[in-house]
């Protein structure tokens, strides 16, 4: 049995491109136009879903995607930091940046730690793996790295050194008993900028 699951990373908000810890905004145009110009080039699937979050969602629908909301795929909830520059939040809560980035159990936000969002991954991974067929998941980096984590059977701690870019694809699949990371940070080439021609 062949399961393979297509992990695509949510386009990119004003705020995320600031360096800000992401709250509930809209894409921002270039991730649109990008999100776009990729309609077409995913294989077809079996099951396509969403995490809640507008910008996941409009980024199912600009590539083309019907897709129903599955609240395992919801990014990491950031709680009194959401919508805050990590600038900021390191100048005025320095010990609780630092918990948060040494320790994958903590959440001084008041939100989820990294360990609650590698369990509900973990979660979507292992009710998914008896699932034959095709599933696209539009989601969040959070949620891809620590579905990567699972995979490799790796620490939280190494979550740090994964990076997902916005629009990214992640490539796994399972032979119904063992999941596998087949690619990692696909990315589809951007369309050419007529400024540049």
């Amino acid at each position: 049995m062949l399961v393979r699951l297509t992990m695509i990373c949510a386009g990119a908000t004003a705020a995320t491109r600031k360096g800000s810890f992401p709250a509930d905004e809209p894409l921002e145009p270039r991730s649109l136009t990008s999100a776009r110009a990729m309609r077409g080039t995913l294989r077809r699937a079996d099951r396509v879903w969403t995490a809640p979050a507008l910008r996941a969602r409009q980024t199912a629908e600009a590539l083309g995607l019907e897709a129903s909301v599955e609240p395992l795929l919801a990014d990491q909830d950031y709680g009194r930091w959401s919508g805050r520059s990590f600038e900021e939040v390191q100048a005025q809560q320095p010990d609780e940046i630092v918990a948060w980035l040494s320790n994958p159990n903590t959440a001084p936000h008041g939100g989820e730690s990294l360990a609650d969002v590698a369990g509900r991954a973990s979660k979507l991974m292992d009710g998914l793996i008896a699932e034959a067929g095709h599933t696209i998941a539009v989601t969040h980096a959070s949620v891809i790295r620590t579905a990567i984590l699972h995979v490799l059977g790796a620490p939280l701690a190494a979550s740090a050194k994964i990076d997902i870019e916005p629009l990214s694809i992640t490539d796994i699949r399972s032979d119904g008993c063992r999941w596998v990371l087949r690619a990692c940070g696909v990315t589809v080439p951007k369309p050419a900028n007529p400024r540049q021609a």
